[in-house]
Parts: structure tokens; C-alpha cells; sequence
């Protein structure tokens, strides 16, 4: 069925009144956009930042009645902001579609490097005879539409990883770590800190037909005292930097490292951290975000 969409342009500062008006004026989802084009990178901690310019969007049922929601929303204005002018408001039809299958038909697979696909597994693979990572979006972050899992997939598959032993700090989806095994690592890791990651990325091993034993996963907490012979962590700079010596301390001596989720801006600081213990190629750059890679001095 088609939906009715209300959208009221405000500040921070009144985006949750405004959430609120339209939840109480009966609407079955509301959802937040930037208005402008702000970024937000990288938030700290424990926080939900918005734009500067925030859309709020309402979605009601098609038969409901707009010109009294609109009147119950300018009454709520006047009321919690009043001498205050209205926001812009603006209402418009949402045709009804097959949003499942818009979307499948949209996502299609991605080659990365000179072997490695990734493919979603409603569609055939393209080179069949390629390395064909089998992924489907899902909760955990990673499938190679973000220019740093891209970066992160190139770089694996430039590198020679017959029969090492790999690990994927931040693993989300398992993309990384699985990429790395089917380029020809023997065995890997995959470290979160969500348990949903941890369970995406069995779930996504299992897809592509790799045996339980290859890849195991965990916690920070409960990650195994051991050191790998290539360490790939497509993160944030703030943790990247937090985790610095936890990650170095995973690497083997001559070992490989990987770091994204960066922009070019972070280029110095990372840099700088990690430079300590790993001489640091030139970095390859995508879109305005990063890639670092190194070697770890013996």
C-alpha cells in the first residue's frame, strides 16, 4: 500500500519535540536525515549526534487524515515553541514497491583486486573460475560497498596468503577474514565487540561453504594470546589508536598490518602511532578515506 511521509526541516535542539509530535499524531515511523551535506565521520563515545540541518521524517498510513495531522502539528509548535516560526513542513505520496526486490536488484557483485568477487547469493557469480566471496547485507557492517572494506578487500588480495594464519580485529560481517581464506590463508580470527558480529560472521563463513574449524570468533576480552602473520582492522581512527598496542601485540615479528576505516585527514596521527613498531608503505587513498599497511620490524 502506498504511505503517506511528513517532513519537518529543524535543529538538534528540537528534534526530539518534533519526534514526539509526530509519534503522539499517529505515525508508524519516523526517521532522521541530513538536510545539507555535514558528514558525521566519527562521533564519540556514548553519544548520537545530528546535523546541524536535520530532516525529520514521519511515515503515516496513506489513509490518514493530513490536514488534521498538519493542524495537530502547528498546534504542537505553537505550543512548546510559542512566538517561534513553524518549520518548513512538507507532505508527499509514497508510492507503494516491492522494496525487497528494488533493493536485491540494485545490489550486484563487486570485484575487487584481480581474483576476489564478492557476490550476493541471488545472483550468479561472473568469473566463476574467480575467487567468489558468497555475502549478503545484513546486520553487521562490511560488504564491500564502503570504500574501506574495498580498500581493505584490494589490499588482501595483492597479498600472498598461502597457509597463514590471519586475524580480523573488528571483524563485523567477516568479510576480511573470509576474503583471506579463500585467497589461501590456512586459519583465522575475527574479534568484535558486538555479538551479532560474531554470529553474522559464522553465519556468512558457513555461506561460503568453509569449514567451522578455520575460523573462530570473540570478544576483545576473550581474544587468545596469540600473533598472526597478517592483521587487518577496518575500524575508526579513535579506536585505532586506543587499540595500538593490542594490535601491534597480535602481529608477528616480519608480520603484515592493515588499517582502514580512516580518512585522509587521520593520515598523521595513525601514522605516527604505529610507526613505533611498523615501517609504513605510502597509504592508498579512495573517496577521502584510507588505507595504512606495514610491516612489523623484527
Amino acid at each position: 500500500m502506498p504511505w503517506l511521509q511528513i517532513k519537518i526541516r529543524t535543529t538538534p535542539d528540537h528534534s526530539e519535540a518534533y519526534e514526539d509530535l509526530l509519534l503522539s499524531a499517529g505515525c508508524a515511523a519516523v526517521t532522521f536525515e541530513d538536510s545539507e551535506d555535514q558528514p558525521i565521520f566519527e562521533p564519540d563515545l556514548g553519544t548520537t549526534p545530528l546535523w546541524s540541518n536535520t530532516t525529520i521524517t514521519g511515515l503515516f498510513a496513506a489513509e490518514h487524515n493530513l490536514e488534521d495531522t498538519l493542524s495537530y502539528l502547528k498546534q504542537g509548535h505553537e505550543q512548546l515553541y510559542p512566538g517561534m516560526p513553524i518549520p518548513t513542513i512538507k507532505a508527499e505520496i509514497l508510492e507503494d514497491k516491492d522494496w525487497e526486490r528494488e533493493w536485491m536488484d540494485n545490489y550486484h557483485p563487486m570485484q575487487f583486486g584481480n581474483r576476489l568477487w564478492v557476490c550476493p547469493s541471488w545472483r550468479e557469480a561472473p568469473d566463476p573460475d574467480a575467487v567468489n566471496l558468497m555475502l549478503d547485507p545484513g546486520l553487521a557492517f562490511g560488504t564491500g560497498t564502503h570504500p574501506t572494506t574495498a580498500l581493505c578487500l584490494e589490499w588482501l588480495d595483492s597479498q600472498s596468503l598461502q597457509q597463514e594464519f590471519v586475524i580480523d580485529y573488528g571483524c563485523g560481517s567477516g568479510i576480511l577474514g573470509i576474503a583471506a581464506l579463500l585467497l589461501g590463508a590456512d586459519h583465522a580470527i575475527g574479534v568484535d565487540i558486538d555479538p551479532q558480529a560474531l554470529q553474522a560472521t559464522k553465519d556468512n563463513l558457513n555461506r561460503n561453504q568453509l569449514p567451522d574449524d578455520i575460523l573462530h570468533v570473540y570478544l576483545p576480552e576473550n581474544t587468545p594470546d596469540t600473533q598472526a602473520n597478517t592483521l587487518v582492522a577496518n575500524i575508526l581512527a579513535g579506536p585505532l589508536v586506543q587499540l595500538a598496542p593490542t594490535l601491534e601485540s597480535l602481529v608477528k615479528p616480519g608480520g603484515k598490518l592493515c588499517l582502514s576505516g580512516l580518512l585522509q585527514t587521520q593520515e598523521t596521527e595513525i601514522r605516527n602511532t604505529y610507526s613505533q613498531w611498523f615501517d609504513l608503505d605510502p597509504v592508498a587513498e579512495k573517496e577521502g578515506w584510507i588505507r595504512v599497511t606495514g610491516t612489523k620490524r623484527t
